[in-house]
């Protein structure tokens, strides 16, 4: 059962099913298909998640206890056990949660683990630009509460309506019109957006893009160099199998001086 599941094959038909899944949830968005397929595609539903339970338990029996040491086969329970819960009466809004089985994707397909793992483990780093990035938002909106306050109270008003606005200036949504309403009564104001759009968007978020890219780095070895490992490995076991070799050949250094000294002639005596 194991073989068969690690075939090629088979994991390239689970990804085909995957993808088949998430385009019949989408086509039942759409008023028209329903209409006229809507029942084929509840019957196509319900036979892909028996496909995906057998899939599960199938994993599950081949791999016994490794199975729950595996964190993807938790992913992948998780979002099986999801489609599974009941969505009718006040539980209906969890039909919605189908389209969860897309994300199994990830799981299966190994690229998309590799990246995942390599953001997970860029989260320590990510938690300090985070928190990097929530000193300057708050310090930023408290100034600009205090400056801008009664110029464009829309914006300023208060401090929780600073921190929305100053978020949505560091995404570059609107920006402009925002910093121009100010700046009709104070015309120094563009020191401040600048400011804290060269901190706030250059600065910190591309922090973001270069601490994932060190994680990456870090955690996908590339196919040439892994190459060069494995070649590297396999002259070190020669170089180790050689040298047990000439050992083996080398003669034993005990018995060469005993019979070096039987040969010395001795002396006759009468």
């Amino acid at each position: 059962m194991r073989s068969f599941l690690e075939t090629p094959a088979f994991q390239r038909f689970v990804i085909a099913v995957i993808v088949f899944n998430a385009v019949t949830i989408g086509c039942e968005t759409s008023s028209y298909l329903m209409e006229r397929i809507g029942g084929l595609l509840h019957v196509v539903d319900r036979i892909i998640l028996a496909f995906f339970v057998v899939e599960l338990a199938a994993r599950l029996y081949a791999y016994r206890g490794a199975f729950f040491r595996d964190p993807w086969n938790w992913f992948d329970t998780v979002i099986v056990a999801v489609a599974l819960l009941p969505a009718s009466g006040p539980a209906s809004v969890l039909r919605a949660l189908r389209i969860l089985r897309a994300l199994r994707l990830v799981s299966a397909v190994p690229s998309m683990r590799k990246v995942v793992n390599a953001l997970l483990a860029a989260i320590p780093g990510m938690g300090s630009i985070i928190g990097l990035l929530a000193l300057v938002m708050y310090i930023s909106a408290v100034l600009a509460t205090k400056l801008f306050g009664e110029v464009a109270p829309e914006y300023f008003d208060e401090l929780p309506t600073s921190l929305f606005s100053l978020f949505q200036i560091m995404t570059g949504e609107a920006w402009p019109d925002i910093a121009a309403q100010v700046m009709d009564e104070k015309p120094w104001a563009w020191v401040f957006f600048v400011g804290y759009i060269l901190m706030s968007s250059f600065v910190v978020l591309n922090l973001f893009i270069a601490v994932v890219v060190n994680a990456m780095d870090d955690n996908n070895t590339s196919a040439e160099e892994q190459r060069t490992e494995n070649q590297l490995n396999a002259v070190l076991e020669e170089l180790a199998r050689l040298n047990a070799k000439i050992e083996a050949m080398r003669p034993s250094t005990d018995g060469g001086t005993n019979g070096h000294d039987s040969h010395t002639p001795t002396k006759l005596h009468t």
